[in-house]
């Protein structure tokens, strides 16, 4: 559900803004009118900082996972001075890291010339001469050439020959061959500069890893700069009047956190409104469920969060959401290994307990769906556990075809749901004329799915005025109340047009068969997975040991696959079908308090 929430007009001096802000700030609890990103030239640099900041607690996390040591040394000075030095410290490394590639190309080139000093080099053209250098396979390499022209060979590594040719001044010179650049620097000068440049790069990456364990210090820091931009971007939001003398501000605060806010506002003597929000406020939104569907909130988040006075379909599809995931796992084993990954990993990482609970919930529901055709890690219960047929004829027996079906009823249950579930809403919030077309579509589809299946199993049928009477009051209820607040005749009108829809209601139940087809697959690579493992069995001496890694690895990785899809497949048919036919709409705010760092 959403909280319900009421608006506050505060009017205040200009001058007092920043000081009630500041308050404000420190409750907690009042989300402000402001704008999510800088406006100006103080928010901009503000937001850079904080940008900084979080990319440089990013780069240490990264070299304390990388450093040895586990010691920390005392750092004398606050985030501030801490995110300065670690940015310069993050610059010089990687320019030194640049640098020390590029000298590494150059050390490369240059030590087949041998260490000469520039001196030696220099004294060749004093005498007059041009230094021409040249290198080629050994194979193509003359050494006739060493008596026709003033030429020397420096080295001759892997089948390669680098050698120098003089041009005598005055005479003229015409050695065949592609001349290349002799390098100014000889190689062990570039080697000594390479050598001090480690130096300082090992210095630096010290330095950093002594930062990296006074990461806190730097979490504060990046957690003031968030409060003072938040702060900042609710006073540039005021609304000023009076010539900037007055300025009006806007907020909104939980129904229930009320008397907390203006016992404050009663001690600072300010005056203000308040009033119940309303849905043309654009008020933010807060979500409000039970321990369920809260761990399901996430999910639904990743779409988008309900208007105001609008109802929160979290508590209403995470039922469906866990079992369609269970479909689609398609396997008894893998959901008991979600389950134990989910109570084991709240005890290691508490600070996703929340998290864990939903894997726990979305394996428990791949035990319960899966457990209709009984595939465990690819194999039948029934041939692991003959016993577990014989006394009942539901569980562990559903074939692939009767998958195939239930996967189609299970969501035309949830489409009629949806619709029922929108008449009621619709009835509450709009009125009773509001409610009937739901209603009626909610009845013709029942009608439409009960008449299917009795032409397959005929104790199905529907005595024949029961029928029509569906058919009648489903189409009449669509025709007269599709558009209930237009005229008469253009209601017929629309509502006739409204009957198109039920392309769409089609359309929608053939989108959940992707639940059946993504558990046969999941079952199918189980299947595969043991077949090739066993056939491996045979092997003489490691023919076991085989069997067992291939079991291992290959499971994981088919849980890995299934669990993609039976993660993803789920939330699109929740999004498109259920949210489209319970009438969601979409498009609020998150509600965000001002918080001091205090609070974060």
């Amino acid at each position: 559900m959403i909280t319900r929430m009421t608006k506050y007009s505060f009017v205040l001096l200009s001058e007092q803004t920043e000081d009630f802000l500041s308050k404000l700030q420190s409750l907690g609890m009042v989300d402000i009118n402001r704008e999510e990103k800088a406006i100006d030239q103080p928010s901009k640099e503000l937001a850079d900082t904080l940008t900084q900041a979080k990319q440089c607690l990013t780069r240490l996390k990264q070299v304390a996972k990388e450093k040895e040591s586990t010691e920390t040394e005392p750092f004398s000075g606050n985030g501030e001075t801490l995110l300065q030095e670690a940015s310069l410290l993050f610059t010089k490394r990687e320019s030194l890291k640049a640098s020390m590639t590029a000298l590494k190309d150059q050390i490369a080139a240059a030590r087949p010339w041998g260490a000469f000093t520039r001196e030696d080099t220099a004294k060749i053209r004093s005498l007059g001469f041009i230094l021409h250098a040249y290198t080629m396979p050994e194979r193509r390499f003359r050494p006739q050439w060493e008596e026709e022209y003033p030429l020397f060979v420096v080295s001759r590594p892997e089948g390669q020959v680098y050698f120098v040719v003089l041009e005598v001044p005055g005479e003229t010179y015409d050695f065949p061959g592609g001349e290349i650049v002799f390098p100014a620097v000889p190689w062990n000068e570039l080697q000594q500069q390479l050598d001090t440049q480690q130096t300082e790069l090992d210095a630096c990456t010290h330095r950093l890893e002594i930062l990296s364990g006074h990461m806190d210090l730097l979490k504060t820091h990046a957690g003031e700069l968030s409060a003072r931009l938040d702060l900042y971007l609710a006073g540039a939001g005021a609304e000023k009047q009076v010539e900037d003398h007055i300025s009006l501000l806007t907020g909104f605060i939980p129904s229930e956190n009320t008397a907390e806010l203006e016992a404050c506002l009663e001690k600072e003597s300010l005056y203000y409104i308040s009033e119940p929000a309303q849905t043309e406020d654009n008020p933010p939104i807060k979500l409000k469920n039970n321990w369920f569907a809260r761990l399901f909130e996430p999910i639904g988040n990743m779409y988008m969060l309900p208007v105001y006075d609008e109802l929160d379909l979290t508590p209403y599809f995470a039922p469906f959401y866990m079992l369609f995931f269970g479909v689609c796992l398609g396997d008894m084993g893998y959901g008991l290994l979600l389950m134990l990954l989910g109570l084991v990993g709240k005890r290691f990482l508490p600070k996703f307990r929340s998290y864990l609970n939903l894997v726990f919930f979305l394996g428990l529901g791949s035990i319960l769906m899966a457990s209709l055709s009984g595939s465990f890690f690819g194999m039948s219960v029934i041939d692991l556990i003959p016993a577990a047929g014989e006394k009942q004829s539901f569980f562990f027996q559903f074939t692939d075809m009767n998958m195939f079906w239930f996967a189609i009823l299970f969501g035309l249950f949830q489409i009629i749901f949806a619709r029922i579930l929108t008449g009621i809403d619709s009835i509450i919030r709009k009125g009773w004329q509001h409610g009937m077309a739901p209603f009626g579509w909610a009845i013709l589809i029942i009608w439409a799915t009960v008449a299917y299946a009795s032409t397959m199993i005929e104790s199905l049928s529907l005595p024949k005025e029961a029928s029509i009477t569906m058919v009648v009051a489903g189409i009449s209820l669509i025709v007269l109340f599709s558009k209930p607040e237009a005229p008469f005749f253009k209601r017929l009108g629309l509502g006739v047009w409204a009957m198109y829809d039920i392309t769409g209601v089609f359309g929608d139940m053939l989108s959940y068969i992707r639940l059946f087809g993504l558990g046969a697959s999941g079952g199918i690579l189980g299947m595969v997975i043991n077949t090739l493992a066993l056939s491996l069995s045979g092997i003489p001496y490691v023919g076991w040991l085989l069997t067992i890694v291939l079991l291992l690895f290959g499971h994981a990785l088919v849980l890995g696959l299934s669990a993609l899809g039976a993660f993803v497949h789920p939330m699109r048919l929740t999004f498109v079908e259920f949210y489209k036919n319970a009438g969601f709409t979409g498009g609020g705010r998150d509600y965000k308090p001002l918080k001091s760092n205090n609070n974060q």
